[in-house]
């Protein structure tokens, strides 16, 4: 099977935050904010592949700089920014719908598998493009030593 080239694309996904959202500091819940955001990576990851064979196999992390409240619009930008051989490493941005500033922001790794659940090559290679891209596939390859 010959390799297929991928550059980084954004996918981009909007939530409004509702009372059902919420912690019991009347802010969005993590957990919350987790599924969503696993969500957008897997989007991003079926973008390439097809749902069936793609699963989540660890959050890099997601840090939080602020905190957000009911009634606002998240928009979640996510994007493939590395791959191995079986492995597929999605970005994930969250902001508010104007994204002036970036609430959460972290790394998920998807791995593509058979129907038995078994690792199975992709054959994409990701190649970045622009200097965010790069530095950003820089720091997805880091996360395979971690």
């Amino acid at each position: 099977m010959s390799k297929i080239i991928h550059n980084p694309v954004d996918n981009t996904t909007m939530r409004l935050i509702k009372s059902e959202d919420l912690n019991h500091h009347g802010t969005l819940f993590a957990g919350r904010t987790a599924e969503w955001f696993i969500e957008s990576g897997f989007i991003a990851a079926t973008a390439l592949l097809d749902p069936k064979n793609v699963v989540c196999l660890k959050v890099h992390g997601m840090y939080f700089t602020s905190p957000a409240k009911p009634g606002e619009v998240l928009k979640f930008e996510s994007k493939i920014v590395y791959t191995g051989r079986s492995s597929l490493v999605a970005h994930i941005r969250v902001c508010k719908s104007n994204c002036t500033k970036t609430l959460v922001e972290g790394f998920v790794t998807f791995i593509h598998v058979d129907e038995e659940t078994r690792p199975l090559p992709h054959n994409i290679v990701t190649e970045p493009v622009t200097e965010t891209d790069r530095q950003l596939y820089a720091q997805a390859e880091g996360l395979k030593k971690v």
